[in-house]
């Protein structure tokens, strides 16, 4: 029993007794809640104008040391530019290409089949740049595998519905059976993302939504899942080059929308949001693994071998464990 959840026990003898603890029980709590919640958001404003205070006093003596007056963000950790760190100039010939992919479906049939039978399931988590390729990994990633054993769940902005609830909720409920595979095009990292860049939430929001998506994913591997997290990386010049062609073909242009240049308006800003996401989520149980995507072939190759190795290596050690007992 906690502080936080107590346990309240009542006697059930007397029906009007039971139902008046219950009751008082639930007005007393309610009434707590409501007075810690009142004092935390004092407690907050009052720590927000002390803040406000100060930058204030800084810019005043910014301005008559005669200096320019910039927006004072506040301090956070340093980050590493983790996606500074691809090779984006990664390419695959057509013969390689066709070499590997076959290699790497065929080998990607064989571990799910042996994962259905291990009742493994596989979480796979699709994120990245507008244009990145993202669903054209996934229909090649799917090629391999029987239309039974995965899902696909596209994931756009919530529904009033999923509003209602806490924010993991709309991808719990997605989560397939043992043995099975679950692709989510977007994901949760929305959170830490778009809501992030585009200030839909507040900032302390998304920074405790790091912790939190660190013990889902935890959770989840507890309950023998493998979570596998790709980031498809672009440059500008490539996203823009294929911008450009979406616009002029005809069955392409549907997928070029007037937010996708937007959010290219603010690549500097997601770029710093990927690189804090990427530092902070990628824990042991769910790594994330960056790809260069200029080249589409050499990305979707590296797509297929990404997911199959994890699942090797998780069925090798579900047959460990299994050995040991």
């Amino acid at each position: 029993m906690t502080g936080k959840a107590p346990w309240f026990i009542v006697e059930g003898g007397d029906d009007n007794f039971r139902r008046a603890t219950v009751l008082s029980i639930l007005t007393e709590r309610l009434a707590a809640h409501l007075k810690r919640r009142a004092k935390m958001l004092a407690a907050r404003e009052k720590t927000l104008a002390k803040e406000r205070k100060h930058a204030d006093k800084l810019r005043r003596k910014a301005r008559k040391a005669g200096k320019k007056s910039n927006s004072l963000k506040p301090l956070r950790a340093p980050v590493r530019p983790v996606l500074d760190t691809l090779n984006m100039k990664r390419t695959m010939s057509v013969a390689d290409y066709a070499a590997a992919f076959h290699h790497e479906q065929i080998r990607l049939h064989d571990l799910q089949h042996r994962a259905r039978e291990a009742g493994l399931s596989i979480v796979l988590v699709f994120e990245g740049w507008d244009a990145a390729g993202k669903g054209g990994a996934i229909r090649r990633l799917t090629f391999a595998l029987n239309a039974r054993d995965y899902r696909i769940v596209p994931i756009a902005a919530p529904s009033d519905e999923e509003r209602a609830h806490h924010y993991l909720w709309r991808f719990w409920r997605h989560l397939g059976r043992a043995g099975h595979m679950t692709i989510f095009d977007r994901s949760w990292y929305g959170r830490v993302l778009v809501e992030r860049v585009e200030q839909l939430i507040p900032d302390e929001t998304w920074m405790r939504a790091y912790a939190e998506i660190n013990d889902f994913e935890s959770q989840l591997a507890d309950q023998n899942a493998v979570v596998v997290k790709i980031w498809l990386h672009l440059t500008k010049d490539e996203q823009l080059a294929r911008f450009k062609q979406r616009a002029k073909a005809a069955h392409k242009s549907w997928k070029l929308t007037d937010e996708d240049w937007r959010n290219r308006e603010k690549c500097d800003a997601y770029e710093e949001a990927v690189n804090d996401m990427v530092s902070r989520t990628s824990t042991a149980a769910a790594p994330w693994t960056l790809i260069a995507a200029n080249d589409k072939r050499y990305c979707r190759v590296k797509v297929l071998r990404t997911v199959a190795d994890a699942m090797a290596r998780a069925l090798k050690q579900n047959s460990q464990v299994s050995r040991r007992k």
